[in-house]
């Protein structure tokens, strides 16, 4: 499916459509002047820098996406209250973005006549240090929850992802790992309350909402069921100095050794180690040879920046910075689980591949700890126990040429394809927060991406769906649909 394409919606229905939304916001007794403050149309002249200001993919910032009728970007809980109902009223599709990062633009491009809610003004951070818990909104990014808890405590953290740019609101309800998932586990397993409004616009805590659509909603896409306002975080104790290194390593130096070396230990290794591997065209990343200078002494806050891959001297308020700080670019992304380590035959065959196809990098995320030791079925996120390990495919690049770009994605889908022998089957698992619309979408129902996500929690996130959202309001092309009765019970 490709996403950016000219949309042929008819443009009277859609200038009738978007003119009853607005009038719908503005008669809406909970939100005076949103309107004039909170809402831009292509008609306002910083409609375009909105739209742009918080596209982290490159692919989906061309003339040719797909452009939304309205963006709305709520300043309090009753703007999003108001925008839900208005734009079910009135039969607009909406799609919900806070940091941007979805791999596949599905938080900010649709087909269909459609507005944006953007939810980067809410965002804010209430630590509770006595009792090691926080409020998040959902429009905050990492890198502002890392400085904010660093700003009271020197031995709290939580355990999320390495980008510091990345919003918390889609970060969360994918699942969101980061460098301390084997001690910890996932930003889910963390998430003791959260605040949402459902489709009917009403707002509702965990108490209100029910279990099962607070499980729902921690890892099983929470844009497939509400609009989550905010979540209440458990912190987590750290040292208050850790150690990082990062260790460099030339096929011709052995490098593919290490790495069947890496695939046997990593995932056995204390659950305060994180070793991760990434290979790209002339490197892998392994733990070979480690001296001891190359080890690096730091605070907690210090390492996210220097995992992130930024120098070591660094201000912390480079977390503070909303767009990536190394930049943006056109990108790829595929995942993987691996099961069983993968032999040197196929280490052999991956890394002459590799060097074929340009632009492409994989990284591998190694599991066990603690993440060997939460059920499949806690939280919707089922890929704990008997994983070795995570891929990542990503292929990036810098030029907005259509033939690169052909090239880059079918780069990286010929190195998916024949890593097939070696990972997950039956489904072949995939990463719901690396977004992969090459998966399939729910347009034909059979849903197989799902399961590729979800495996057997599923049925349950169907069933959490025909509930809560049973016209099927939250949707976008890898949303959990609203299914026949007959069709859920599978």
């Amino acid at each position: 499916m490709l996403i950016n394409c000219t949309s042929n919606v008819n443009a009277s229905t859609s200038n009738y459509s978007i003119k009853a939304f607005v009038n719908c916001l503005s008669l809406h007794p909970y939100t005076p002047n949103l309107t004039t403050r909170a809402i831009y149309t292509p008609q306002n002249a910083s409609f375009s820098s909105v739209l742009q200001a918080y596209v982290r993919n490159l692919r989906f910032n061309t003339s040719s996406t797909p452009k939304p009728l309205a963006i709305v970007t709520p300043l309090e809980k009753s703007h999003v209250q108001a925008t839900i109902i208005c734009a079910k009223a009135n039969g607009l599709e909406m799609r919900i973005r806070s940091g941007g990062h979805d791999y596949e633009g599905l938080s900010y491009v649709s087909l269909n006549p459609f507005i944006i809610l953007d939810l980067f003004n809410l965002r804010s951070i209430d630590i509770d240090l006595a009792n090691d818990t926080a409020w998040v909104q959902t429009g905050a990014t990492l890198g502002e929850l890392y400085y904010n808890i660093a700003n009271v405590s020197s031995t709290r953290a939580f355990p999320g992802g390495v980008c510091p740019s990345v919003g918390i609101g889609g970060h969360f309800s994918g699942g969101g790992y980061g460098n301390m998932l084997r001690k910890f586990g996932l930003t889910i397993d963390n998430v003791i309350d959260g605040e949402i409004v459902d489709a009917s616009g009403t707002i509702l805590n965990r108490k209100t909402m029910g279990e099962d659509l607070f499980w729902a909603i921690r890892g099983g896409g929470a844009a497939s069921f509400c609009v989550v306002l905010a979540w209440k975080i458990r912190l987590v104790q750290v040292p208050e100095i850790v150690t990082t290194f990062n260790k460099t390593m030339a096929l011709e130096e052995g490098a593919s050794n290490i790495f069947d070396q890496w695939q046997h230990v990593a995932p056995n290794l204390d659950p305060n180690l994180f070793i991760r591997a990434q290979a790209s065209v002339r490197l892998l990343d392994t733990e070979n040879g480690l001296k001891k200078d190359e080890c690096k002494e730091q605070s907690w806050i210090k390492s996210t920046i220097t995992f992130y891959g930024l120098p070591m001297n660094s201000s912390l308020k480079v977390l503070l910075d909303r767009v990536p700080p190394i930049g943006l670019s056109y990108d790829k992304h595929k995942s993987d689980y691996v099961k069983e380590p993968i032999p040197k035959s196929g280490l052999d065959i991956l890394w002459k591949k590799m060097i074929e196809v340009e632009n492409t990098s994989m990284q591998f995320n190694p599991y066990g700890g603690k993440m060997s030791e939460i059920l499949e079925n806690a939280t919707p996120f089922p890929h704990r126990k008997g994983n070795l390990c995570k891929i990542q495919y990503l292929s990036c690049w810098s030029e907005n040429s259509i033939e690169l770009t052909h090239r880059n994605i079918e780069g990286t889908k010929e190195i998916h394809n024949l890593m097939t022998p070696y990972v997950s089957k039956n489904p072949r698992e995939a990463f719901f927060n690396y977004r992969d619309i090459d998966i399939g979408t729910n347009a034909n129902k059979t849903l197989a991406f799902a399961f590729d996500y979800f495996k057997g929690n599923l049925k349950r996130l169907l069933k959490v769906k025909a509930k809560v959202d049973p016209t099927n309001f939250f949707r976008n092309e890898q949303s959990i649909p609203v299914l026949p009765i007959d069709i859920q019970s599978r």
